[in-house]
């Protein structure tokens, strides 16, 4: 995540690294429904150490002696840890190769069942997170309280460095595309996202510095909790302040795309000026002419099962849960200067 990003919380309260082995970097997914027990997809959950979704699917595709788009998976997992995640393996004959074959060093198939249809994109609850933070530096007793202060009251739902890709260059090849540049249709679809999370992220920027990010402002379409589902602008009552103090409702921020911007008075005019600029502008446009149409994001999320734990005077280990596509650097962001050590070493 960004240093130049704000922090909802205030200043930096440590400084550490992660990603010193794939082991500090634990991610679990949660599955989104229970397996049928019949049918023509194999299902099997997977952890793997070092490896992305992708290579995984190739794997698994060349195990079972089938072409890549028989193989299913909910969500994308990064290189850099150890991964837990589902994949669905399409056998109409249930003629299965030996589960044993594909295990490996770092790839190990812990369950398997059957299932009636193909793992879907987005099919999970969310993700279980557990990190180690290392070399950790700053005053525990500070370090604590903002922990505390996140459990109770949430976070900014940053859109994470993953979408930007290595730079941020993500944001100018999407400006480049825009401009004319032709690319295949898997790039244009990464290049639409980043475009949408730089749009969005500069709203949450403004709700951030005005102080407004977790409460109601004049106009807000609000987005329920835990779906994609929204409602609003309504007139501010206890009913509302009962909801968001809940955690059942959160205001919103736009996934950019043609049509009419929902918010209305002082929301709306908080985000056209957050998007006034000559960049906005043009991603703008671009995701217009694409032909996305406009949506709305949560801008707080809560953590859930919060838990941390000293493994040593300068190691800390944080445990977490969080919704579908939701961001661990999120939180790591509001604690202060966490440096991932792969790009430590890329810097030295």
């Amino acid at each position: 995540m960004s240093s130049e990003l704000p922090r909802a919380f205030g200043a930096s309260v440590l400084a550490a690294r992660f990603r010193t082995t794939p082991e500090d970097f634990f991610v679990e997914e949660l599955p989104g429904f229970e397996p049928t027990g019949e049918g023509e997809h194999l299902l099997l959950t997977v952890q793997k150490r070092g490896m992305n979704t992708a290579f995984a699917a190739k794997r698994i595709a060349a195990w079972a002696g089938l072409q890549e788009m028989a193989i299913g998976y909910a969500g994308l997992k990064d290189r850099h840890a150890v991964t837990r995640q589902r994949f669905s393996v399409h056998l109409p004959r249930r003629n299965a190769p030996d589960i044993a074959a594909l295990n490996a060093d770092d790839l190990q198939v812990l369950e398997s069942t059957w299932h009636n249809r193909k793992l879907p994109r987005g099919a999970l609850a969310g993700n279980r997170f557990v990190l180690v933070l290392r070399d950790v530096r700053g005053d525990r007793a500070e370090i604590e309280q903002r922990l505390a202060d996140i459990a109770a009251q949430g976070l900014p739902n940053w859109f994470g460095e993953q979408r930007f890709g290595r730079d941020g260059g993500n944001v100018a090849a999407a400006l480049a595309m825009f401009g004319g540049r032709r690319l295949r249709r898997d790039q244009r679809s990464m290049l639409l996202s980043a475009a949408r999370s730089e749009l969005f992220n500069r709203v949450l920027t403004a709700r951030i510095t005005a102080g407004n990010w977790n409460q109601g402002m004049d106009g807000e379409v609000w987005m329920l909790d835990g779906s994609r589902s929204v409602f609003g602008p309504e007139p501010w009552n206890d009913t509302l302040a009962q909801r968001l103090a809940a955690f059942d409702i959160h205001p919103s921020g736009p996934l950019w795309g043609a049509g009419e911007l929902r918010t209305t008075g002082e929301c709306r005019e908080l985000e056209l000026a957050a998007l006034a600029d000559d960049t906005a502008h043009r991603l703008r446009g671009g995701l217009e002419q694409a032909e996305l149409r406009q949506e709305r994001r949560a801008l707080r999320l809560r953590p859930q099962a919060m838990a941390w734990e000293w493994l040593a005077d300068d190691v800390l280990s944080l445990g977490f849960a969080l919704p579908p596509g939701s961001y661990a650097t999120a939180l790591l962001h509001e604690l202060g200067e966490v440096v991932e050590a792969d790009r430590e070493a890329q810097a030295s």
